[in-house]
């Protein structure tokens, strides 16, 4: 791997010692993935501050400490803490204190706060064909395949730095021969009415993620503009179940105008989509019996976007929810939400909000054991390990009946 004389200069401190410390990380980790040179990067979104120990925080710190500061454009994925309403998140004072810092140390390199996994809600959309340096499996998938940016997932630390030296390594999908799909999934056979439910988009991300592992995929036959929530909620699924970092879905995503304009040269392996497979996907998302008691509902991962928390309000006018109910919302929507009233709704209903973190990566649910019902193929995945509830996986619509009912209540018809 080659480096410019400017980025020699910034990795012999010249430049700083904050620098120095980012371009060699970045360095060396492009020579470990076999990258030919760096290339400059227009925006980093940052994973790294949220709290998984104390090394994180020391990192952070150390950085600041040595004068850093970003050199290009940073937003922030969420953090361990949920800084708009204090006390929601049951951390020790330790853990708490620890997490304030790690968020507190990267504002100081100049990140913005958004504290948010979905920064493309909050202005942060990069261009068709740009490259960014982009942490946040669901952040990476939809910089990548909905709004056509080119990054990598990176991991944290390597995300901080990417943005602290304005680099990231010329690698993986930074490379248009690495953008073309080595999996073609045909969707032309399936149900209109299933493809029409918003259940149908998260399952089949996690169907996807299963299927596809690390391939870049492309989906045909479904009908063309789909929605970005819909394509947002796919590639969370995806990107938790698997590691799918770019799909296409053809007649709706930038770079697959056409099949052919994304099919790969090599080998394309193909797959008949059916609703057999889809079914067995969306079973896989529930641990826990779909016709027993619940013990909280969640929604939001990736967050909720304008246009869901204005449906989730409509949905429970005049309602009131038996069980505690959780509604995840980056700090950005939620201003613009409470500026057009969409919370009044919501709140009197027994919703919490939640921002600036999510109940799966953050102890906010009452219990550490029970069950959790959830519309996000992302919370139903990981939901089990994190938090220790069994999951059942329904629409929205099913879980606001089930925490008013305070059990399971799903409509099947579209999945019979």
């Amino acid at each position: 791997m080659e480096l410019t004389a400017e980025e020699r200069r910034m990795a012999a401190g010249e430049h700083g010692e904050a620098l120095g410390i980012a371009t060699r990380i970045v360095a060396e980790a492009g020579r470990l993935l076999g990258a030919d040179r760096l290339v400059p990067v227009a925006s980093a979104h940052i994973d790294g501050c949220l709290y998984h120990g104390d090394g994180g925080v020391l990192f952070a710190e150390r950085l600041v400490a040595a004068g850093g500061r970003t050199a290009v454009p940073a937003t922030l994925n969420v953090g361990a803490l949920d800084l708009l309403h204090p006390g929601r998140v049951r951390f020790d004072a330790h853990r708490a204190a620890m997490a304030r810092r790690l968020m507190d140390a990267h504002l100081a390199l100049g990140c913005r706060p958004t504290w948010t996994c979905a920064p493309y809600q909050a202005g942060h959309r990069p261009a068709l064909g740009e490259h960014v340096a982009w942490g946040e499996s669901n952040a990476v998938a939809f910089a990548n395949s909905v709004l056509g940016a080119r990054t990598n997932r990176l991991g944290d630390f390597l995300d901080v730095s990417a943005a602290l030296c304005g680099r990231a390594p010329h690698v993986g999908l930074h490379l248009d021969a690495n953008r073309k799909a080595a999996l073609v999934v045909d969707a032309s056979g399936l149900s209109p009415r299933l493809v029409g439910e918003e259940t149908f988009w998260p399952v089949l991300g996690a169907w996807l993620g299963a299927e596809a592992g690390s391939d870049v995929t492309a989906v045909d036959g479904l009908p063309p503009g789909v929605a970005e929530d819909r394509l947002k909620a796919m590639g969370a699924a995806a990107a938790s179940t698997g590691a799918v970092a770019l799909f296409h879905v053809v007649g709706s995503t930038p770079e697959a105008p056409t099949l052919a304009a994304v099919a790969g040269d090599g080998p394309v392996r193909r797959v008949k989509l059916t609703s057999a497979m889809l079914r067995g996907a969306r079973d896989r998302l529930s641990t826990a019996a779909a016709d027993g008691s619940i013990d909280a509902v969640a929604i939001g991962s990736p967050h909720l976007s304008e246009r869901e928390l204005a449906r989730l309000a409509g949905l429970v006018a005049g309602r009131s929810m038996r069980v505690p109910f959780y509604a995840c919302v980056g700090r950005g929507v939620l201003e613009t939400a409470e500026r057009r009233g969409l919370l009044d709704p919501v709140r009197a209903a027994g919703i919490t909000i939640v921002a600036d973190t999510c109940v799966v990566v953050a102890p906010v649910l009452p219990r550490a054991e029970g069950v959790l019902m959830t519309n996000s193929g992302k919370f139903a995945h990981y939901g089990p390990a994190n938090t220790g509830h069994a999951t059942v996986f329904g629409s929205l619509e099913d879980c606001i009946a089930s925490a008013e009912a305070g059990r399971v209540l799903r409509d099947e018809e579209a999945w019979s």
